[in-house]
């Protein structure tokens, strides 16, 4: 394996804000300190993060480099020192704090899977963030429990497709919102029940497929109105999960249903999340997950590939909102 060049090639933003420009410029290479690995990248994901990042919304944490990139796949390049799991050479895919639009990038140890069986090495960089977040949020925070109903907003997206496939393979049955007819296609295609929000209340629609019991757990992306219609929409002792506010953080909301339904409303982030923390779930994701990916039952779901020079086409299409799964940057 060959070690970093310095400088290498990644995407820095110009004029961040509203009209932000995604450049490739030569910057210094990261070192792995001790407990951490260097990936030579051969791809990175995308996420929305990434966007409110360059529009000077959403700073990494600290410690965390400046470039953008959340997430990457590739080999290991160098470990530091202390690092026993991995060594030069192994194929990877990491959950990163920052850096992953670049040539190399530098991981925890804790934070690193190995490319599970039949998934190439590009598209392994679609599986940590999804997989990291939809484990901790409804296994970890919303006690999923098996034979439990579930809603998932948004579910074409990156994070969509990774957590109706493993409800699915899990067992439960899943229902998820999308706006088109090639969106819901999809999410019945991966196994769960499509409700197009433009055409069906979907509040109205999990009722009547419950029996008017309502589903047990949700996980929202888009808050907003959302917010009390997900409360509608859910069972005695429900838990609602939101991991995003696309749709407005403010909102007003009558909590006699909560009260009535006993119901929880929880609100969870992952990246400023220490390594120990983040560490916990990989090793979960190690267990329960990973074997689903090697037998086939749960795949990385890939909208579409760029070029890193073409960064700023991959964030309009991911601003289109018409993609299906996750968009990643080639190197």
């Amino acid at each position: 394996m060959q070690g970093p060049q310095n400088p290498m090639k990644a995407i820095v933003v110009e004029n961040p804000g509203k009209d932000y420009r995604l450049v490739v410029a030569d910057i210094p290479a990261p070192k792995p300190k001790a407990g951490e690995v260097l990936i030579k990248v051969s791809a990175a994901g995308l996420n929305h993060a990434d966007m409110t990042q360059a529009e000077g919304r959403y700073p990494p944490p600290p410690g965390a480099p400046d470039t953008l990139g959340m997430e990457v796949s590739g080999e290991i390049a160098e470990v530091g020192v202390g690092v026993t799991q991995y060594t030069p050479g192994d194929k990877v895919c990491a959950l990163l704090g920052g850096g992953g639009y670049a040539e190399y990038a530098a991981a925890s140890e804790k934070c690193v899977l190995p490319v599970p069986k039949g998934v190439s090495l590009v598209d392994a960089a679609a599986l940590p963030e999804v997989h990291f977040t939809v484990w901790t949020n409804l296994m970890d925070s919303a006690r999923l429990k098996p034979g439990e109903t579930v809603l998932i907003h948004g579910g074409t997206s990156g994070i969509g497709t990774a957590a109706i496939q493993l409800c699915t393979a899990r067992g439960h049955t899943v229902f998820s919102t999308a706006a088109t007819k090639d969106k819901c296609a999809a999410i019945e295609n991966l196994g769960g029940h499509a409700i197009n929000y433009k055409e069906q209340d979907f509040v109205e629609a999990v009722r009547k497929a419950t029996g008017d019991k309502g589903v047990n757990v949700i996980l929202d992306m888009v808050g907003g109105d959302y917010i009390q219609r997900n409360m509608s929409a859910a069972a005695i002792w429900g838990r609602i999960v939101n991991i995003a506010y696309i749709g407005g953080m403010q909102a007003t909301v009558n909590f006699a249903p909560m009260l009535m339904k006993r119901l929880s409303l929880l609100a969870t982030t992952l990246r400023a999340r220490s390594n120990d923390e983040k560490g916990a779930i990989r090793d979960a994701l190690l267990k329960e997950v990973w074997p689903l990916i090697d037998a086939g039952k749960i795949k990385p779901i890939v909208d579409s590939t760029f070029p890193l020079a073409d960064a700023q086409k991959a964030h309009a299409r991911m601003r289109s909102s018409g993609h299906i799964g996750k968009l990643l940057l080639t190197m």
